[in-house]
């Protein structure tokens, strides 16, 4: 029986891809609302599991949408934190329950949250950084584990990258590159820990075509979006939904 049969389930897969798309589109830090939207549905680990080939996808449009407009430099020190980072989580996941799991997952998804509303206040912005590469690489170790625990590794780079003011396309290349890498990193820690499965490869085909298009979309829109209050819906339901999360695996 497929893992989206139940509508509920399926409302709440496509409502995670269309999201994560957005995300991919442009909208860099959204996308870690698209595990625990549907962890709401299925187990935090099984959802996970869905959306990695739905990213795999999402990705090469949009490394190919920005394939010239990307940091060299930023990508060159994050990546290999990366890769240490989901070594790190891929043997942390092998030893706890879920209901653990699903309590990382919340923390992630409420902290991020509240740490965007409270910096973006009154329209505020972060200070300029112009932190070494290394800080990059100990940022990129946070992004690999947020990363392969919940697909949530935007909020570890954004605070890293988004301080440096990159031009705004070039932002969006180098988050397009780096998760493109990372998350082909990822997965054979998810066939090894076996939710990576013929039962979530079947279920992520089903959303192929709707991840396809919602990256298309926000690519097609991301230049005319003004994208502040967006973000602040959009944080405010992290908050919740984390919120949420970190109540189901405490209770």
């Amino acid at each position: 029986m497929s893992l989206l049969a139940d509508p509920l389930t399926l409302v709440l897969a496509c409502l995670a891809v269309i999201i994560v798309g957005a995300a991919k589109g442009g909208l860099s830090g959204v996308g870690a609302l698209g595990t625990p939207i549907l962890a709401l549905a299925l187990p935090p680990a099984e959802a996970a599991a869905v959306l990695l080939p739905v990213l795999l996808v999402q990705d090469a449009v949009s490394v190919w949408a920005f394939r010239k407009e990307w940091d060299r430099w930023i990508v060159g020190w994050m990546l290999p934190g990366c890769a240490i980072g989901i070594a790190l989580a891929t043997g942390y996941a092998a030893l706890v329950d879920e209901r653990r799991l699903l309590l990382l997952l919340g923390l992630i998804t409420f902290g991020f949250g509240a740490f965007r509303l409270w910096v973006e206040r009154g329209g505020r912005a972060a200070a300029p950084s112009t932190s070494p590469g290394w800080v990059g690489l100990l940022f990129g170790v946070a992004t690999g584990v947020t990363s392969q625990v919940a697909h949530a590794g935007g909020p570890p780079f954004q605070m890293w990258v988004t301080p440096r003011r990159l031009p705004h396309e070039r932002y969006i290349g180098t988050s397009a590159v780096l998760f493109a890498a990372m998350n082909w990193l990822k997965v054979p820690g998810y066939v090894m820990l076996g939710t990576l499965n013929r039962q979530t490869l079947a279920a992520a085909a089903l959303l192929l075509p709707l991840a396809v298009v919602s990256t298309l979309f926000t690519l097609r829109l991301i230049r005319r979006m003004r994208s502040g209050r967006f973000y602040i819906v959009i944080y405010v339901l992290m908050v919740l939904l984390g919120a949420k999360l970190v109540w189901d695996g405490i209770a």
